[in-house]
């Protein structure tokens, strides 16, 4: 039975139903938010902070603190081990684990209302996906979508716990079926490529309408491994049969091979694309290629600037803005940066940046920001948490009716400082997208970091280049950098003309960051939530790669 016809049809119902909420966002977030307090007053926090008693919002924000993760987690851990009724009324059915690829992993207590609402928040923006493609030309079909089934891990309490996609995808398998063009078997496998692999050889042999991922850094991979490996997934179509050499556990390849019929006609297809192409690319594989989902916004923009190269003009759209804490925001469109604040998955309060170092700060409405500005964001929701500072920067860039329209710029705490500069994320993202332009090359990857024996330290700018390109001027590029970065960051051009010295380009040997992710995995981050850091003041990070080639500022050669 297809579902795809009338899950559609209940998507752009959710669409317009939302377009609804968000012409009055004062009353949507009232009705959330005290909904949400009667609920949990008689939890252990609710009656600590004596919720039922609240009559108002001013109420709640001079009883209730503003607080950060430490602050919960003695909760969660006494919910770990199985207790009840202490942050929500609601049953914990699982707990969310953060990535920890940018601090310290988190859990995340997750109940059915929480689960409803994130699958309430993908419903409208799937409404929204359509609804951009219909006016488009375009439609959706069946997608490619990379992700992991993890095997069930479980607290003392007996409580599951693990990252936040795979607990969803698990949790609505019958759905996903409807919507993948390969099957939930290629989830499955352990290894991170083995199931890139598969899921790519399935997608090849049916053609999906659109590729998603949590990250782009993550499908330019994938594209890069439809590139290197496309003679061997023409082979495996041809013959229906899964590579020898692939790591692939056996009852997976049993059930993978059995599902995978040969193709003799596509093989041949692909391999006249080769032959004249020269290569495997997503436009040329799937014509009938609609859009691809990935995140948006901070250190995505950079990885973005190679999608043209191999997506050609298909529009990109960013689907939900969430993490392992909240659903924050839906994409009311594709090609668009924006994500409207999605005002019935929690209560949002934004904190202005002179209030940043205030322990008590003092709180904007949705309806009071300003166009152009940077705030936090605190979320009181389902997870029991309340006016929970998630530690990111967005900034306001628009409006969706009463909604503001918010871009995810950087961590709070990721912060680079030679002296008291205190660099962003965004700051040096922003650099490096203007200087792959204005030197017509693109990056693997690249990372600021500081120099060693030295204070004031310099900036190190390490970079990897994308395979066939070459920086022929790298004193220009570096120069280029110092200047570039004095006129996004104002404060690094002040340290920069009173004590910093000039930074230093180190061009990295092919495959260093690779080596990078590879140990991230190894500490426990999951592959497909990588957010590599492009700033770090852990020296170490890329200490032992192999440098090509090192330019001073200043100088020919180093």
């Amino acid at each position: 039975m297809d579902l795809l016809p009338l899950l559609t049809f209940v998507a752009d119902r959710a669409r317009i139903n939302f377009n609804k909420k968000v012409r009055n966002v004062a009353e949507a977030q009232e009705k959330f938010l005290f909904n949400l307090l009667k609920r949990y007053k008689y939890t252990e926090l609710g009656q600590q902070y004596k919720i039922g008693e609240i009559q108002s919002i001013e109420q709640f924000q001079a009883r209730i603190p503003v607080l950060g993760y430490t602050a919960y987690e003695p909760y969660v851990r006494r919910i770990a081990d199985g207790e009840s009724n202490v942050l929500t009324s609601d049953p914990v059915v699982y707990l969310n684990r953060t990535s920890g690829s940018t601090g310290k992993q988190k859990l995340i207590p997750v109940t059915r209302r929480f689960q409803n609402i994130l699958g309430w928040a993908n419903l409208v923006s799937l409404g929204f996906l359509v609804h951009g493609l219909k006016k488009r030309g375009k439609k959706l079909g069946k997608n490619l979508v990379l992700n992991a089934l993890e095997a069930p891990k479980y607290t003392q309490g007996g409580i599951e716990y693990g990252s936040a996609g795979p607990g969803v995808l698990k949790m609505g398998s019958f759905l996903y079926k409807q919507l993948f063009v390969h099957p939930l078997d290629t989830f499955k496998p352990q290894d991170y490529f083995a199931r890139s692999y598969t899921a790519l050889l399935f997608a090849l042999r049916d053609c999906p309408t659109s590729i998603g991922s949590n990250f782009p850094m993550v499908i330019l991979q994938l594209c890069n491994w439809l590139e290197e490996y496309a003679e061997a997934l023409i082979e495996d179509i041809e013959t229906g049969s899964i590579a020898p050499w692939l790591k692939l556990e056996p009852e997976l390849r049993v059930s993978l091979e059995a599902q995978l019929m040969p193709d003799v006609d596509r093989a041949a297809e692909l391999r006249s694309i080769l032959k004249t192409e020269g290569r495997l690319l997503p436009r040329l594989v799937w014509p009938g290629l609609s859009c691809y989902t990935t995140a948006r916004g901070g250190t995505s923009d950079f990885y973005l600037q190679r999608f043209p190269e191999y997506f050609g003009d298909i529009p990109g759209f960013g689907a939900v803005f969430a993490s392992a804490e909240g659903t924050f925001s839906i994409y009311p469109d594709l090609d668009t940066d924006g994500s409207a604040l999605a005002v019935e998955t929690g209560f949002f309060e934004f904190v202005p940046p002179e209030e940043w170092d205030s322990e008590h700060p003092k709180t904007l409405r949705p309806s009071e920001v300003k166009v152009g500005e940077y705030y936090r964001l605190l979320v009181t929701n389902h997870s029991g948490f309340y006016r929970y500072d998630i530690g990111d920067v967005f900034q306001v860039v628009g409006f969706y009716e009463e909604a503001p329209l918010i871009v995810f710029r950087y961590r709070r705490g990721g912060l680079l400082s030679s002296t008291t500069e205190k660099t962003t994320e965004y700051h040096v993202t922003q650099t490096m997208q203007i200087l792959q332009d204005k030197f017509a090359i693109r990056f693997e990857d690249f990372c600021i970091t500081l120099s060693d024996n030295e204070f004031p330290a310099r900036y190190l700018v390490n970079v990897e280049l994308a395979p066939g390109y070459h920086l022929d001027d790298a004193e220009g590029f570096i120069e280029a950098f110092d200047r570039v970065l004095k006129e996004v960051h104002i404060y690094y051009q002040v340290k920069r003309d009173m004590s910093i010295p000039p930074p230093r380009l180190q061009i990295l040997k092919p495959g260093s960051f690779e080596i990078v992710r590879r140990r991230q995995v190894e500490r426990g981050i999951p592959a497909y939530q990588l957010k590599f850091p492009h700033i770090s003041e852990d020296r170490s990070i890329v200490a032992d790669l192999e440098v090509e080639r090192a330019v001073q500022f200043g100088s020919r050669t180093a």
